[in-house]
């Protein structure tokens, strides 16, 4: 069978396919007798319809499209062997189908044109020499003081008090009625605006500014009108913006009694038995987290600065299988977020999510790619104690290691450590100067802004909203003290094996 090949743009292959006389035939012959002992036509039995018949039957032109689909793919596949390509993912017809049909007579050869898809073509101009700069990270040294004073006050007692004012820092108890103007100037109660003996923590910023400001210096069984305005980025839209009245009346004023920090402390929240072995543990923690801050800052920027020498022609098979697997790890963030995909995902939907994923997708093969590039020239590789080591230490982290995928798990700790070793390379033969957190913060900003948006713009269950919805969120902080103590979350390698 002759093949002419022609080097195509984005790493495809033209295939230009003589198909001869004696595979034109046989595939039309194969094709007649398959179809003829399944077709049904009334008056004969299966398999005993004359070729005639059966031809009227389906029509000429339909028989010769089923033979010719059978006839393009075994051509294609035959000669993909035959020229030892090295295609990935399916071949695209080149030739119009439709003249195909019309150009086919079994028996008689036919040209074929298509082309396939292979390994990307990558050029790295150079990998050494590069010189960037990377945002050093360092611990907050009031951090380990602001996490000991979340767990006082976490553990702090409640003191009734009769002879003062609410102040900050006190827990109140009230009844309140909350109303919103209406478009008439009215105010009207609206659903879940009202709550009775209810707990509020007076400290600034836990509520929509105003309320908590409202009840410091009311007395005990004190009734106030606190006139405030929702925020114009409140949550609930139809509330966003507008005027709003809240009836208080103040019931009970509590103080906190904060305990000491003492080793007492210490071996209540953690397995520590002094407070000065707990100062450490989460002193050594915030430096570790730095530590793999900074080290992802060099990562970044090193792999940047590697992207921009990079020249590769990446196949559509190849970005259509990154954007599915984008497209799958999000879906199962919706879901594990209680989130019925069935229902929100749309074809429309996920159509637009593929288009707005595909440049995400290309940027994070260009990354691999180089990486990769890299491994290939200076041929780093993985040993095999090494990964079996790693392997070990995943499964011994496992609870139920019957819901692991072996073969999945050991792919992404070969790519993990592959990648490891790659940068530890990168790192030493190139220079990167650390510079002070907020220095390169432009672009991180920009980044961060976008994960926000697209945080704010995901659909969320709001049922379980309290009272007012205006409590904030936590600090980042509250357990950490607990966190020190606490085994390690399982690595990406084991969730990555355990999802799929």
């Amino acid at each position: 069978m002759k093949v002419t090949q022609e080097v195509l743009p984005d790493s495809q292959v033209g295939l230009e396919i003589e198909v001869p006389a004696d595979l034109s035939q046989k595939t039309y012959d194969q094709v007649l007798n398959k179809m003829m002992r399944t077709v049904n036509v009334p008056g004969f039995r299966k398999g005993k319809v004359p070729k005639q018949v059966f031809l009227q039957r389906v029509g000429v032109t339909q028989f010769k499209a089923a033979v010719l689909e059978e006839l393009v793919q075994n051509a294609v596949d035959k000669a993909i062997k035959q020229e030892e390509i090295d295609a990935i993912g399916n071949y695209q017809l080149k030739s119009a189908f439709e003249e195909l049909i019309g150009q086919y007579e079994p028996g008689q050869p036919i040209t074929i044109q298509a082309s396939v898809d292979v390994p990307p073509r990558v050029t790295l101009k150079t990998y050494t020499g590069l010189s960037v700069q990377a945002e050093e990270i360092l611990p907050d040294p009031e951090r380990v003081d602001s996490t000991l004073a979340q767990y006082q006050n976490n553990l702090a007692t409640l003191v009734p008090i009769e002879d003062r004012p609410a102040q900050a820092g006190d827990v109140a108890v009230i009844d309140f009625v909350g109303k919103v103007q209406t478009e008439g100037g009215d105010f009207e109660e609206f659903q879940g605006g009202s709550g009775t003996d209810f707990q509020v923590e007076l400290e600034e910023g836990r509520f929509i500014p105003g309320f908590v400001e409202g009840i410091i210096g009311m007395a005990l069984d004190e009734a106030k009108d606190v006139e405030i305005p929702f925020p114009d980025d409140y949550s609930q839209a139809e509330l966003a913006g507008k005027p709003a009245v809240f009836s208080i009346t103040l019931k009970e004023i509590k103080e906190k009694e904060l305990p000491d920090l003492d080793d007492d402390f210490a071996q209540e929240i953690s397995e520590f038995e002094t407070i000065e072995e707990l100062r450490t543990s989460l002193s050594d923690r915030y430096q570790e987290e730095a530590d793999d801050k900074t080290k992802a800052n060099k990562d970044a920027a090193l792999i940047e600065a590697l992207v921009e020498h990079l020249e590769a022609e990446i196949p559509n098979t190849l970005v259509q299988k990154e954007v599915d697997f984008l497209l799958t790890q999000t879906i199962m963030q919706l879901s594990r977020q209680g989130i019925d995909v069935n229902k929100m995902l749309t074809r429309e939907l996920v159509d637009t999510m593929r288009q707005r994923t595909r440049p995400e997708a290309i940027d994070r093969l260009r990354r691999t790619l180089a990486l990769g590039e890299v491994a290939k020239q200076e041929g780093i590789e993985i040993e095999a104690e090494a990964l079996q080591a790693k392997i070990k230490e995943a499964m011994a982290e496992v609870e139920d290691p019957s819901q692991i995928d072996p073969d999945r798990l050991k792919q992404v700790l070969t790519e993990e450590l592959l990648q490891e070793k790659i940068l530890a390379w990168l790192e030493e033969n190139n220079t990167v100067e650390l510079v002070p957190e907020g220095t390169l913060q432009t672009e991180a900003i920009a980044d961060a802004a976008d994960a926000i948006e697209a945080t704010a713009s995901a659909p969320v269950d709001d049922a379980a909203a309290a009272t007012v919805d205006v409590e904030a969120t936590a600090a980042d902080d509250e357990a950490a003290a607990a966190a020190a103590a606490e085994p390690a979350e399982a690595s990406e390698g084991q969730a990555a094996a355990q999802e799929s």
